[in-house]
């Protein structure tokens, strides 16, 4: 791994470490902060983007990794990239016979999360990886097949595979199966997936059965198509490189490209129609005819049509909730009323791509006033997530030992271009409304310029000391505050 690292570009060593901050990929020298803070003495992990890290920072990081399992999951993105490289190198020799459908699957190699989603522990017992033929003619195929699946959740935490359905470009259906977990199932998630246990009565299908047939469907090329794919795949334990991911693809007029739409909004702006209405379930054989119309649609329309960004307008009533994601599985509802402030009910997020890890959900106050309140008083960082909401990363001790971290979000984005909360109103000095995010970010990037000069200018270093303190003690004030404005609010009844 050594010899390929020194020859890998520097933006495909960011998404290897972020990929292994995802996965809480641990080397010998601990995780990438951990690492930051052993490594560089002057100003450690206060610039954790490993993308405005120097070269030699990132690659001495990741040669602390010598497990034989993180290595395989490195060479896992490597791959990715080198599937990426195919294609590129595929149509650079044959520029005008590129397929609408082949650029679609292209766009999706090409998206930036395309190497992180798709670095699948393919290398573990049990997974089906499909090989990639380099032949002409399979590369030039067009054949698509879309998918989705359902999943339930099994008493050990993790997510089983349930149901399949596949369908090809003409709607018909090529496979749809029950599926029988091997695991013992504690959550069917009926009021998500559709599916009760007596649906599993007599069932005998199991995933390797399903793999078995997935193989026959994908031979010569055959491309699939699927909504955040990823899950699908993951939950099949299926590894394919010609994939089209549906939720890649759109371009949009506004917004973040990052900006990911869910598959229901996207039939109603591409395909005129909604998907289900209500809180009606997941119907998984409606769902893979869905993601094949939106490609046809775009095969039809032109793959490179910008379509207008289509606002999700908030309910009212949702105003009165804050979406908590990111929750690990082993922190339960009432270790949330700990953490979060105000009286709240709890009401869990439909979605059944939730990772077996980590679950959503909704936390209900009386009103938008009380839910306002609670996200303000919180202790975490502001920031805005890949669709550019606002929402704090919250980190706890819970009193029965337990430490981590989620994600707490309003239901409502006050102002896309930039970051600000309601709690801005209160404060009675125009030199507090800057955001606690900004200013980290504002210092974040001084620290990078001076480490550049660090060896000319060490008296920068000792200014940044002084700004960092000074910082601190400006947050600290911003929480008082706020503390103060809450209690004489509630005391007044406002």
């Amino acid at each position: 791994m050594d010899e390929k690292l020194s020859t890998i570009k520097k933006e495909v060593m960011v998404e290897m470490i972020k990929l292994a901050q995802k996965r809480g990929m641990r080397g010998s020298k601990g995780g990438w902060k951990e690492f930051l803070n052993l490594y560089d003495n002057k100003i450690g992990a206060s610039l954790s983007d490993p993308s405005r890290r120097p070269l030699e920072t990132l690659l001495t990081f990741l040669k602390t990794f010598t497990k034989d399992d993180d290595l395989k999951i490195f060479e896992k993105l490597l791959e990715c990239h080198s599937n990426r490289d195919a294609v590129a190198q595929f149509q650079k020799a044959s520029p005008n016979i590129e397929s609408r459908e082949q650029r679609l699957l292209r766009l999706t190699l090409e998206h930036p999360q395309y190497p992180i989603d798709y670095s699948f522990p393919s290398h573990e017992e049990g997974w089906l990886v499909m090989k990639r033929s380099k032949k002409s003619k399979t590369m030039r195929s067009t054949a698509m097949l879309a998918v989705d699946c359902e999943m339930v959740l099994c008493e050990d935490g993790t997510e089983a595979l349930v149901r399949v359905c596949v369908v090809d470009r003409n709607l018909q259906v090529k496979l749809n199966e029950f599926v029988k977990p091997e695991k013992a199932i504690v959550d069917y998630r009926t009021e998500i997936t559709g599916i009760a246990a007596k649906d599993l009565d007599g069932v005998n299908c199991s995933l390797s059965d399903i793999q078995k047939s997935m193989k026959k469907l994908l031979s010569h090329g055959t491309i699939i198509v699927g909504h955040s794919l990823n899950n699908d795949l993951r939950a099949m334990k299926l590894d394919h490189a010609r994939v089209i991911d549906t939720s890649y693809i759109f371009m949009y007029g506004d917004g973040p490209s990052s900006r990911r739409l869910s598959l229901g909004n996207l039939c109603k702006s591409i395909l005129g129609y909604e998907l289900r209405m209500g809180q009606t379930p997941h119907n998984c054989l409606d769902d893979a005819c869905a993601a094949m119309k939106l490609v046809l649609a775009k095969i039809e329309r032109g793959v490179d049509t910008v379509i207008p960004l289509v606002h999700e307008d908030a309910h009212e009533v949702d105003l009165t909730k804050l979406l908590i994601h990111r929750i690990p599985v082993n922190v339960h509802d009432e270790d949330l009323h700990q953490v979060i402030p105000g009286n709240f009910t709890i009401e869990v997020k439909a979605n059944k791509k939730a990772r077996g890890s980590k679950y959503s959900v909704f936390a209900i106050f009386k009103n938008q006033q009380e839910a306002n309140e609670a996200f303000d008083c919180l202790d975490g960082d502001l920031d805005k997530n890949s669709s550019g909401w606002l929402q704090k990363s919250v980190s706890f001790q819970l009193s029965r030992g337990i430490i981590g971290s989620f994600c707490v979000r309003k239901m409502s984005n006050e102002s896309p271009g930039h970051i600000t909360s309601k709690k801005r109103s209160f404060e009675p000095e125009e030199a507090l409304v800057e955001s606690k995010k900004l200013r980290t970010d504002h210092d974040c990037k001084k620290l990078e310029d001076t480490t550049a000069y660090a060896d000319q200018c060490e008296s920068h270093l000792q200014e940044i000391e002084r700004l960092k303190q000074e910082l601190s003690q400006r947050n600290r004030e911003i929480a008082s505050l706020n503390k103060i404005v809450v209690a004489l609010t509630r005391k007044q009844g406002l």
